[in-house]
């Protein structure tokens, strides 16, 4: 073969092998992201990035619960802060919370701050106590009448009806319904959101976050 052939097919070689490495480790188009998985392996609910740097799940499903989660037998553990006061917190990882987003602050006129909203919004018992036993069981809790499935972030503040909001909340020691502390810290936020003493989305990432801390860390007084 000539030398020159030999020389030219050399260069081809190189220029070959350079762009095949430039491809390989160049960037990445974006399309090619991979979605994060829910719990159930399923991808994670549109999420909500607000001005505060909050984010929180957004599903709108008035009426019926969204089972955006599968949450398996002994999967979640509560957290006791104060057993005889009633004062429990849900897994953050079962009970992320979630918020509707046909309820914000420019709408709360027309939603939560109308008498009877919830009532339009909330779920028949025939669909929430199928989610009621399984959140029992993934929290590993027994049936008892005073415990409530509860919306962490409550409709009277625009949580959504879903799994990802909704677990079983424990009650006081002395307690026989299932009225419990946490009905109060939900009446007061709603109330601090319709005065516009508190805006509604730190309403909600202060009960979400912890409800017996909300109304201090809002710098309400009971």
């Amino acid at each position: 073969m000539p030398r020159k052939t030999r020389s030219a097919l050399y260069i081809l070689g190189v220029i070959i092998v350079v762009a095949g490495i430039v491809v390989y480790f160049g960037p990445r188009v974006q399309g090619d992201s991979v979605p994060q998985a829910g719990v159930d392996g399923s991808h994670t609910p549109e999420l909500d990035s607000t001005s505060s740097g909050v984010t929180l799940r957004q599903i709108h499903s008035p009426g019926t619960v969204e089972r955006d989660l599968t949450l398996p037998a002994g999967q979640c553990h509560m957290i006791v802060v104060d057993a005889d006061a009633g004062e429990y917190l849900p897994d953050q990882t079962c009970t992320p919370g979630a918020v509707d987003p046909a309820v914000t602050q420019e709408s709360i006129d027309a939603t939560i701050c109308v008498s009877g909203y919830t009532s339009t919004v909330r779920p028949p018992s025939t669909d929430t106590n199928k989610i009621k036993t399984m959140e029992l069981a993934a929290y590993g809790i027994a049936y008892d009448k005073t415990i409530e499935l509860d919306h962490q972030i409550p409709l009277e503040l625009g949580g959504a009806n879903s799994v990802s909001n909704l677990w079983p909340e424990a009650n006081t020691s002395t307690a026989t319904t299932v009225n419990n502390p946490k009905d109060q810290v939900e009446n007061d936020l709603k109330t601090a959101v319709c005065d516009h003493t508190v805006t509604l989305i730190a309403a909600q990432t202060a009960i979400n976050s912890n409800w017996v801390t909300a109304e201090t860390v809002l710098g309400l007084s009971r």
